[in-house]
């Protein structure tokens, strides 16, 4: 997959080798190709607007999200079931989770600042806390809910929620699992979700609406719903996807 940002090339020195030998009487060293440094891979600067990307060739195409594969990545759309529609993605990768959702935003402002406000709200008419910290996206917020472990006693669940502004477009992420709280073991999933790719469409729709996820062409699930995306995915039923677990609601 190619992430082409359209900036115009800049024009290197290459700077004049012939005065070198006039004046030392040397001719310039060659480079050894040994000592030549390998190319260091970028780290994605995204999420990406589809102008950004030069082609969709090589993303697993979710309608209004494009993912790359990833290796023991899984996916899981999750369906509102009283319209069917199809309401967010869960990446699972390596025993964590990240949802996510986009939604339409106006050209002018940007509804994070808001939306943090409002998971506070939430959060908290549900007995929990939330905790606002400067994470690698600006601004996150850290949400504990009352949960019951597995033994029966009280505790709380981890979310950890991010948001990106982007050109008509709202992308939030909530992770889970121990990418909540370990930021070394969220890299992986932070990466993809700098790497994904935000579908956003020329239809005129109200902020906060969301924007439509499918399925993916010829995609094959488990009995879970969960989608293999280490390479482009081939072939189910709609129905054979579940909504997962929520944290909170964004309306």
């Amino acid at each position: 997959m190619v992430f082409g940002r359209r900036k115009k090339k800049e024009n290197r020195d290459t700077g004049n080798t012939q005065n070198t030998v006039a004046e030392t009487g040397q001719a310039p060293a060659a480079e050894d190709p040994a000592q030549e440094e390998a190319p260091v891979q970028q780290e994605p600067t995204g999420p990406y607007d589809e102008e950004d990307i030069e082609s969709r060739d090589g993303y697993v195409d979710l309608g209004c999200l494009l993912v790359p594969p990833t290796e023991g990545l899984q996916l899981r759309l999750e369906v509102e079931e009283r319209t069917k529609r199809v309401v967010a993605l869960t990446l699972d990768l390596h025993g964590s989770s990240l949802q996510m959702q986009a939604f339409a935003a106006p050209r002018s402002e940007g509804l994070w600042d808001e939306i943090r406000g409002q998971i506070a709200s939430s959060v908290g008419s549900q007995g929990g806390t939330v905790e606002e910290v400067e994470g690698r996206f600006g601004q996150e917020v850290v949400a504990k809910l009352p949960a019951e472990t597995a033994d029966g006693k009280r505790g709380f669940r981890v979310a950890r929620f991010i948001g990106v502004d982007g050109s008509r477009w709202f992308l939030r992420g909530v992770f889970g699992g121990d990418a909540a709280l370990d930021r070394e073991k969220a890299e992986g999933l932070e990466r993809l979700f700098r790497s994904v790719v935000v579908i956003r469409g020329e239809n005129p729709l109200p902020p906060r609406d969301l924007l439509s996820l499918r399925l993916p062409k010829d995609a094959v699930s488990d009995a879970q719903g969960n989608v293999p995306a280490d390479k482009p995915a081939e072939s189910t039923p709609e129905d054979r996807f579940k909504r997962g677990p929520e944290i909170t609601h964004i309306g």
